[in-house]
């Protein structure tokens, strides 16, 4: 909903000419907005939405906390918290949509359930492989994406893939391989009970 209103006042500013990108929905850009000579019809609908965006934000904010104060009182979540780019949402849903994460035999297991592996098209001797299955659950797919796109800005190693997954085959792509990678790490997290700092110390052991 707050998108919804947020591409609403986007449009209005826009068809007069302003640019002001997420810089819109700071202070000063509200400001900026609120002060703008529109005509009558125009001018309500830009006090009404904008009263409305105040509300939706307000409101985001308190479900922000609770979801917080969720997190931080569960010891996994917060485990899953330390590794950058994974918030509280994304740890609580991995927590609760992987549940006991020894009913995977691997990573590639793990990937099937989340639905983040290709359907494979195969006959005789000749492996294809297509688009996402697209099984398992589409909200914990979702976030693992979301998280992924922070992750590789964090970590130098997720980075580092991403990057050479770009090259390979573009961002669509990578982004999903990336979101996978991130998805096997939390799982692995939560099987052996470590942070971020201790996966990333297992990970410089194993390369040296």
């Amino acid at each position: 909903m707050r998108t919804q209103v947020q591409n609403a006042l986007h449009a209005i500013v826009l068809a007069h000419g302003v640019r002001r990108g997420h810089t819109l929905w700071n202070r000063d850009g509200q400001a900026l907005l609120a002060s703008l000579p529109l005509p009558p019809h125009t001018a309500d609908r830009r006090s009404e939405l904008q009263a409305l965006y105040q509300h939706l934000e307000a409101h985001i904010d308190r479900l922000d906390d609770r979801v917080q104060q969720v997190a931080n009182d569960r010891a996994r979540a917060t485990l899953l918290m330390t590794h950058p780019g994974v918030g509280p949402v994304t740890a609580l849903a991995t927590e609760v949509f992987v549940g006991d994460p020894i009913r995977f035999l691997d990573g590639k297991a793990l990937a099937s359930y989340v639905g983040m592996i290709p359907r494979e098209y195969s006959s005789g001797t000749r492996q294809r492989l297509g688009a996402l299955s697209k099984q398992g659950n589409p909200f914990l797919r979702f976030l693992s994406c979301e998280a992924a796109a922070h992750a590789v800005r964090r970590d130098p190693d997720l980075q580092r893939f991403y990057r050479r997954k770009v090259a390979q085959k573009g961002f669509a792509k990578a982004r999903v391989a990336a979101a996978r990678k991130l998805g096997i790490r939390l799982w692995i997290m939560l099987r052996d009970q470590i942070d971020y700092a201790e996966f990333s110390r297992r990970g410089l052991a194993r390369q040296s």
